[in-house]
Formats: structure tokens, C-alpha cells, sequence
């Protein structure tokens, strides 16, 4: 579905176009002589093929039941922002979303793919950065979400901001998890993937913070914020730490004074737990608090408790004007998006209700909140494996 007056425009076209070469692209490619081996993409458990016409979808929205609606695909072929013609992103996911604090919406991707500039090694699709990030600052939701920029590289497309090695087994990606912005900088929570397992399972080295002072466009790596995972390839000199291997994604929030951090093992199995950090003091890992179910236990990631039960990955907390409360989405267990709420950051959290079922959009996952929903209207973003693009949604919540 497309918005009235908008094209495919020149990538789109030629996209559309290399549908037809199936055969070049609608498995692995080979090597040619003079090449150096053949990426590939899975940022999350995401199809082989980051390109629509090759998974079989015809970039159509899903049509849903009950109080959530499918607005438009923010990326991809088929999305008005025009993504491949401006930033060569023809397939991505995930969409961790936070305010800059200068009138901007930040918004971080995972593994994502473009029209390859050397098909005879890569076939079409290739381009493979493990992130790139938009910035946006529409606030009229409801008819779409533009995108204004993107840091970008010499040839014009957007660049990867966080780089890793791109070695399985080692550091197959850099996967951005959370990000917020304090005084003007802005902080990018990630982790280094080890392997991508089955769909919904992954390894991670660590995770750790990056920070931008200049919006985004360039990032420095802080690792006094590194946190080990157990069984990880990590860098010389570190220990595993008991309880680091819970927070090894996580979604940011601000209330207070602090920095909440809601944690989950890497993957989409785990359960949250819950730390908390004074905002000026984020890059200093001593000065966490943990919560143990009673109180905050400080510089002890293994005294956290689960503050919400189930098989959790990839979730996103905000604080909601209009319902007074925090509230939570993530994909469970059944690979069904749900909400829940609390009266603090600690809780105690609903039980999760069901916004969009897998009956309706098998595979849909990565439910991110756009910080600038009000009144009824809950917006988000997320991800469908069947093409491998982002599309915004809105929920109307109910008190």
C-alpha cells in the first residue's frame, strides 16, 4: 500500500526490476573469481534474504483486528521515506527509538542490506552494515513517520555507526538494544553477537554503551561500560562479572533522576531484571543499582531479580502520559506482540495483553515505542520476518 502522489523512484524501480533474476539471488552466492567470500545478514533471526520480493511479500500492510492498525512501512522498497534511494536500505529491522533532546526522534537499526554495488561478488542484495540510524522529527504520526536524515558514508548511503568484526563464531554483528540522551549526548546502548542461532536465539560476547556528541553522526566506543557474557570472545583483560550475562539487552528510560535499565539475556527467551543508574553517572558501572525484589543492591548485577516473568526479548519501556503508568511491549514467547503496565519502574507489571497476535502477522517482532505517542494513541515500530523491513503501528490504549 502505498500514500497517494509517492513512487518507487529509481532504486525502487531497479529493484523491482532484479525481481526477476531470482536465480542470482535467491540463495547464498557463490564467490567469483577475484572475490572475498560472501556476507550475509540474521540481526535477530531475520531471513537470509533481506529483500520483500524474494520472501514472498508484496509490501502490504497487514490488515488487524481489535485496537491495533498498521500505519506504513517505514523502510524498504515500498516505504514513502524512500529508503533505498536515499540510504540504499532495502532491508532492515529492529527500530530502537528515543528523543535527542533537540526536537529529533533517533531511531537505531539492526543488520541491514542495500543494492549491492558489486553484484558479480554479492549477487543484487549486498551493502551489509550491522546498524545504520535515521532522524526524524515528524510528530504527526498518524499519517506516517518521515525520516529527515542519516549519517551517511562517501557514496551517499547510510553508514554503519557502530562497526564490528563480521566474523561468526567471533563477532558476527553489532546490534544496537537501547538508546537515550542525557545533557545533549546521546547514549547507544548494544551487544556483540557471537553467533545468531534459530530464530529468537543468539549469543552475545557483551554488551555496552557508545556515546555521540554531535546527534549521532559519529560514536565512541565506551568500554568501562562493557558488560561480559558467559562463554563470550572478550577483549584482553576482562573477567566475567556473575549477573552481566542478564543485561545483555536492554531498554532505557528516565524517571527521577535516573536512568532505569530493563535487562534480558541475549535472545528472546529471558526475563527482565531491573537496574538504575543517576543520569550524569551512566558510563560508570560502579554506580548501578540493582533491584533484589525489596530494595536496590549497588555494583551487584547478580543480586537483580526478574521484575517480569516469560520468554522476553527485544523490549521497550516508556513512560505513558495518558495512562499514568509505565508501559512495556515486547514479542513473547508465541511471537505475539504484548503490553504491559506498572505504576513504577519496579512494578508490579500486568499480565501481558496481546496487541497483534501471530495469526495475523506471522513473525512479527522488535516492538519498539515511539517517545512521542499522546493522549490515546500508543505508536511503535516493528519488524516482520517475511520481508524484513520496519513498519509503524499504532495501538489506542484504554484506562
Amino acid at each position: 500500500m502505498f500514500r497517494a502522489g509517492r513512487s518507487l523512484g529509481v532504486f525502487g524501480v531497479v529493484a523491482a526490476l532484479a525481481a526477476a533474476a531470482v536465480t542470482a539471488v535467491a540463495s547464498p552466492a557463490m564467490a567469483a573469481p577475484g572475490c572475498v567470500g560472501v556476507s550475509g545478514v540474521g540481526s535477530s533471526g531475520g531471513p537470509a534474504n533481506a529483500a520483500p520480493w524474494l520472501n514472498g511479500n508484496t509490501g502490504g500492510l497487514p490488515g488487524l483486528s481489535g485496537r491495533t492498525t498498521a500505519i506504513e512501512k517505514i523502510t524498504g522498497t515500498y516505504s514513502p521515506n524512500k529508503t533505498v534511494d536515499r540510504f540504499n536500505v532495502l532491508g532492515t529491522d529492529l527500530g530502537i527509538m528515543w528523543d535527542n533532546g533537540a526536537g529529533q526522534i533517533l531511531t537505531a537499526f539492526g543488520d541491514t542490506t542495500g543494492l549491492s554495488r558489486n553484484p558479480t561478488c554479492d549477487g543484487l542484495v549486498g551493502e551489509w552494515r550491522s546498524n545504520v540510524l535515521f532522524r526524524s522529527s515528524d510528530r504527526v504520526l498518524a499519517d506516517g513517520m518521515r525520516i529527515d536524515s542519516a549519517p551517511k558514508d562517501g557514496t551517499g548511503q547510510a553508514r554503519e555507526i557502530i562497526s564490528g568484526l563480521k566474523i561468526p563464531g567471533v563477532e558476527a554483528s553489532s546490534i544496537p538494544t537501547s538508546g537515550i540522551a542525557v545533557n545533549g549526548v546521546q547514549y547507544l546502548s548494544y551487544m556483540s553477537v557471537r553467533n545468531w542461532g534459530e530464530a529468537g536465539q543468539w549469543s552475545t560476547n557483551y554488551s555496552q554503551i557508545a556515546t555521540s556528541s554531535d546527534n549521532g553522526e559519529t560514536w565512541t566506543m565506551r568500554p568501562e561500560t562493557l558488560r561480559p557474557n558467559i562463554g563470550g570472545v572478550l577483549p584482553a583483560g576482562v573477567a566475567p562479572v556473575a549477573g552481566s550475562e542478564n543485561f545483555q539487552m536492554s531498554s532505557m528510560v528516565k524517571d527521577g533522576g535516573f536512568v532505569y535499565n530493563y535487562g534480558t539475556p541475549a535472545g528472546r527467551s529471558g526475563e527482565v531484571r531491573l537496574s538504575r543508574v543517576p543520569e550524569g553517572a551512566i558510563l560508570d558501572l560502579s554506580a548501578y543499582e540493582y533491584w533484589n525484589g525489596n530494595g536496590w543492591i549497588r555494583a551487584d548485577p547478580a543480586a537483580a531479580v526478574p521484575v517480569m516473568d516469560g520468554r522476553i526479548g527485544e523490549i521497550s519501556v516508556q513512560y505513558n502520559e495518558f495512562l499514568g503508568k509505565f508501559v512495556a511491549m515486547y514479542a513473547d514467547a508465541f511471537s505475539s506482540i504484548v503490553m504491559r503496565t506498572a505504576p513504577s519502574p519496579v512494578g508490579p507489571w500486568t499480565a501481558p495483553e496481546t496487541l497483534v497476535n501471530l495469526v495475523e502477522v506471522p513473525g512479527i517482532y522488535a516492538a519498539y515505542i515511539h517517545p512521542w505517542s499522546s493522549g490515546s494513541d500508543l505508536y511503535f515500530l516493528a519488524t516482520t520476518w517475511a520481508d524484513y523491513n520496519v513498519m509503524l503501528m499504532r495501538t489506542t490504549l484504554v484506562r
